[in-house]
C-alpha cells in the first residue's frame, strides 16, 4: 500500500507566511517539523511556539465548525485546520491572509463588512395563523423536502471563504453593491421557506447587486460545509429575479395590478 510523502516520516518544510499589517508586509520564511496527520494550522502554531510568538492567527475549534482560520494556502481559500499537510504538493507553503477583505496583521483580516451586509436582508418573517402553511395554535406544517431545501443553506459557519474567492468582491471590489454568495445563501434559506412572506426580492436585485454574478461556482469549490451555494441558492434566486422583472408577461402584470410600485 502506497504512503503519502506528507504521511511517512517526520521531515522539514518551508512555510512562506505573510507579515504585516494594513500599511503593508512581505512574505517571511519560517521552517517547520511535519509529522503524520499535521494540518496547516499545527504548523502555524509550531512556527508561533518557536520562531515568531507574534505571528497573529485567528482560531478557535480546531475542527472545522468556528470558520475562524480562514487564510489563503498556495493560493487557494481554504481553513487552516483542515487543510491536511499531505495533501499539499511538495515544496514551499504559502500562508497568506484572505485578500477580500481590508488586513489587521498578519493571517487576521477585518470581516466586519459581511455582519454589516448581514443586517441588510430582511429577517425570517413568518405567516400568520391559519394560513396554508401555519395552523391555528402558530404550529408550522411543512413538508420534509422543504425542510431539508432551507436547511442546506444553514449549514454555514461564516467562514468567509466563498467571499474571499468570489471575483466580484475580491478582484473588482463591488462591497458596496454587492452582497456576495454567503449572503446570497442565507436570503435563499428564507426566500424558500415556505412560511416566510417577506420579499427580498427587491433587495437582491437592486442593493444586494446578484446580477453581478455569473456563475462561475467558485464559492461553491471552497465551502467546507459543501453547500451547492451556485445551484441551490444563486441560481435559483437569479430565476426569481429573472421571472419577477424581464419576463414580459410578469412586467405587464405587475404593471396593470400596481405591483411594481411598491418595489420603490
Amino acid at each position: 500500500m502506497s504512503t503519502a510523502v506528507g504521511d511517512a516520516a517526520p521531515h522539514q518544510r518551508t512555510f512562506k507566511v505573510w507579515r504585516g499589517d494594513k500599511t503593508g508586509g512581505k512574505m517571511v520564511d519560517y521552517t517547520a517539523e511535519i509529522t503524520p496527520g499535521m494540518v496547516v494550522l499545527d504548523a502555524i502554531h509550531q512556527i508561533q511556539a518557536t520562531q515568531a510568538s507574534d505571528l497573529a492567527c485567528r482560531w478557535n475549534c480546531k475542527a472545522g465548525k468556528c470558520g475562524s482560520c480562514s487564510a489563503e494556502i498556495n493560493g487557494k481559500p481554504r481553513l487552516m485546520c483542515l487543510t491536511r499537510m499531505e495533501a499539499l504538493p511538495e515544496g514551499d507553503v504559502t500562508v497568506q491572509p484572505m485578500k477580500a477583505f481590508p488586513n489587521i496583521r498578519d493571517l487576521v483580516t477585518d470581516v466586519s463588512w459581511n455582519y454589516t451586509v448581514n443586517k441588510k436582508i430582511t429577517k425570517f418573517t413568518p405567516a400568520n395563523p391559519g394560513t396554508r402553511f401555519v395552523a391555528e395554535d402558530g404550529t408550522f406544517r411543512m413538508q420534509q423536502r422543504d425542510v431539508e431545501r432551507t436547511q442546506e443553506m444553514r449549514k454555514c459557519i461564516e467562514c468567509f471563504l466563498c467571499q474571499d474567492t468570489c471575483h466580484v468582491i475580491r478582484d473588482h471590489e463591488k462591497h458596496e453593491v454587492f452582497s456576495g454568495p454567503r449572503f446570497f445563501a442565507r436570503a435563499a434559506s428564507l426566500e424558500m421557506h415556505p412560511v416566510d412572506v417577506a420579499d427580498r426580492e427587491p433587495f437582491l436585485k437592486n442593493e444586494g447587486g446578484i446580477g453581478f454574478c455569473n456563475i462561475t461556482k467558485c464559492c461553491t469549490e471552497v465551502c467546507p460545509e459543501h453547500i451547492t451555494i451556485t445551484d441551490n441558492a444563486i441560481i435559483p434566486l437569479k430565476e426569481r429575479i429573472a421571472d419577477r422583472y424581464y419576463d414580459p408577461v410578469t412586467m405587464l402584470w405587475r404593471w396593470v395590478t400596481g405591483a411594481d410600485k411598491k418595489d420603490g
